[in-house]
């Protein structure tokens, strides 16, 4: 095992994140790299499997209980990688996982505020709220998709997003926990989160057009 601090963050990690990782995952991660047989895929599942349980528990309306149970999957969710670099054993096949399985965290999450918001607010039409939460949904998903895309690509789009993952993730626990004080809490983040995420999308859309590389791929996607 390494001594350094090294093993806390990855340079890819933004402020929200390195935060997260430094002073609540690390608390956490030298304690479980004794227990035996524990493997670092193990708690990338166990996070991504409370992130969805907290989507669940978001769309039936307890809004803070979500909250609370969305903010242990993410600071687990920076164990399982810290677990790994401490014990020399990261993977290519472990950082697939875990980016994999985040989708599926995030995408419950929002699917839940938009229950909870059907939930809270009747007056909202269907088609309206429908439409937000897929934009939301999508807009999210290809944050991350292009992201990974353009490394495989080698393009660049410039300055990172303020709309990271972790940034992303505070925003739904957030107002998860706001809804305690005002039941349109859940509604405004979802609203945020369509709007921004999607004008990061087009950003880059239209950055990669104007500073692409010279000669395309010829892949299909």
């Amino acid at each position: 095992m390494t001594s350094s601090s090294s093993w806390q963050t990855k340079p890819t990690d933004r402020f929200i994140l390195r935060w997260i990782k430094r002073h609540l995952s690390a608390r956490i991660t030298p304690h479980v790299a004794h227990v035996p047989g524990l493997a670092p895929w193990m708690v990338t599942v166990v996070s991504a499997a409370l992130g969805v349980l907290a989507g669940i528990v978001f769309a039936l309306g307890w809004g803070f209980a979500a909250g609370c149970v969305a903010a242990v999957a993410q600071v687990l969710d920076g164990v399982d990688g810290q677990l790994a670099r401490l014990k020399g054993a990261e993977t290519r096949w472990g950082a697939f996982w875990d980016s994999t399985l985040d989708r599926y965290a995030d995408g419950a999450m929002l699917v839940g505020m938009g229950a909870y918001v059907a939930r809270e607010f009747a007056v909202v039409p269907l088609g309206a709220l429908l439409f937000l939460a897929a934009s939301a949904l999508i807009g999210c998903g290809l944050i991350s998709y292009t992201t990974a895309r353009a490394e495989t690509l080698g393009l660049d789009l410039g300055p990172p997003t303020l709309l990271s993952k972790g940034t992303r993730t505070t925003l739904m626990i957030f107002s998860a926990w706001a809804s305690v004080f005002w039941k349109g809490a859940p509604l405004i983040g979802l609203g945020v989160l369509a709007v921004l995420s999607n004008a990061v999308v087009v950003y880059r859309l239209r950055r990669v057009k104007v500073n692409g590389a010279p000669h395309p791929p010829q892949g299909k996607d």
